[in-house]
């Protein structure tokens, strides 16, 4: 695995020491973990949605917690299992943690489940003083008369 030096960046930036922590949990991820399967989708301009298939887990055993710039999502299953004989076991119904790093201004705007699909849609809201605003620039403005008299 390669390691980058970011050191050059840092030379002319201010408060991005966040992004290299973030590069580089990226450059980790396991790969083999793949369960359960999701998608993440842009529904609009300011809009995303994260669809998870968890089939065989009901609302109350699945979490979705927000945290600053973190999404985790918990499936418990609260089956008791000993009792059941399985000739063919194919649907999975393991604990499951999985973590999304969400930029900034990204919030949770609701969560629901349909058809074993959890779907969690995201939106950002820009803060209004974050926001680009118009500066009015003001003209010269005409000298102001004091007196109308001869001198």
């Amino acid at each position: 695995m390669r390691s980058f030096d970011f050191s050059p960046l840092f030379r002319s930036t201010v408060g991005f020491d966040r992004l290299t922590t973030l590069l580089d949990s990226a450059g980790r991820l396991d790969e083999a973990v793949s369960y359960p399967p999701y998608n993440i989708e842009k529904t609009g301009a300011d809009s995303y949605r994260v669809t998870m298939a968890v089939a065989g887990f009901a609302a109350e055993e699945l979490s979705v917690v927000a945290e600053a710039n973190s999404l985790t999502i918990r499936g418990k299953s609260q089956r008791d299992e000993t009792q059941a004989q399985y000739l063919h076991r194919g649907i999975a119904a393991r604990t499951f943690e999985r973590k999304f790093d969400l930029a900034d201004h990204i919030k949770v705007a609701g969560a629901s489940l349909s058809n074993g699909l959890l779907l969690v849609d995201l939106a950002r809201e820009v803060p209004e003083a974050l926001k680009p605003r118009t500066i009015q620039i003001d003209g010269p403005t005409a000298p102001t008369v004091l007196q109308n008299k001869a001198a």
